[in-house]
């Protein structure tokens, strides 16, 4: 939706991975310290408040429950308007990690996807449908969490069955040798408020090489069926000539059909203990 008002406060309220903060209170102080504004955002974490202000320097304080305040400058033109733009808002307390003790992927909740340039100008984007794993987060030391996974690599889907066939082949990730693509983790640490770096040995096509995650802890809370869940996002690149995966076309000008590198992005959810059965997709 845009966000265009002839005078008064727009601004989007947004988490690191992008959703929408709903109902965020963001509150506008002049430079005296006085408040002159106070909105609420909408369910996509929008604002707009037609509240005409001064022409001048302000002070915007974000809020939200479970997050880290916010603030950030903005200056009122002769317009009356300020156009703050997109405020990215932490969990608050992301940096602690889920409650020590083990935590089961829930599949069900979770994507494991890869995407590849293609012919340099546009992305093939795929998924894994058959995978699982646990969290084990040290009561003591959180640097020595670990996590386990494994994804089954016939289950790669790209939504074209000729593709998908050809990417099971032994020219890519040749899943008649190679079924079961592993990842162990060997150390976590803090890279900023709510992310971390989780360090591990990725197992593919047969070749083992260290891959750094850059994680993001999302949240932790109930579920509907009375577990307690985690979330997380996690990101990573990869090239394919570190897993003995050569193959290509190159098509005119020199430029490949497909991407040297892969764009893993994981978005997990874990629930203690056995995830239970979950009618619908709830």
């Amino acid at each position: 939706m845009g966000l265009t008002a002839a005078t008064g406060l727009t601004a989007t309220i947004r988490t690191r991975d992008g959703w929408g903060v709903s109902h965020a209170v963001v509150t506008v102080t002049d430079a005296r310290g006085a408040q002159v504004l106070r909105a609420e955002a909408d369910a996509e974490g929008a604002v707009r408040d037609g509240t005409p202000l001064q022409p001048g320097a302000y002070t915007v304080v974000v809020t939200a429950v479970g997050y880290a305040p916010a603030a950030v400058s903005a200056i009122v033109t002769a317009s009356g308007r300020a156009e703050v733009g997109t405020v990215t808002l932490a969990r608050q307390g992301g940096a602690q990690l889920p409650p020590p003790g083990t935590w089961t992927i829930d599949p069900a909740h979770s994507r494991v996807a890869a995407v590849a340039r293609h012919l340099g100008i546009s992305s093939v984007h795929g998924r894994f449908t058959d995978f699982s794993g646990t969290i084990e987060i040290d009561p003591v030391r959180v640097a020595r969490s670990r996590v386990t996974a494994v994804v089954r690599a016939a289950s790669l889907d790209t939504g074209n069955r000729t593709r998908d066939a050809h990417l099971r082949s032994a020219d890519f990730l040749d899943v008649d040798r190679h079924p079961e693509i592993v990842f162990r983790s060997t150390v976590l640490t803090p890279a900023g408020p709510d992310r971390w770096t989780l360090r591990g040995d990725l197992s593919l096509h047969g070749v083992v090489r260290p891959v750094d995650l850059d994680l993001v802890h999302l949240g932790t809370g109930p579920d509907l069926w009375g577990g307690t869940r985690v979330a997380f996002r996690a990101t990573a690149e990869l090239r394919r000539e570190d897993f003995a995966m050569h193959y290509n076309q190159v098509v005119q000008a020199g430029i490949a059909a497909i991407g040297t590198t892969l764009r893993v992005e994981l978005d997990v959810q874990a629930v203690r203990g056995e995830p239970p059965a979950v009618p619908g997709a709830a």
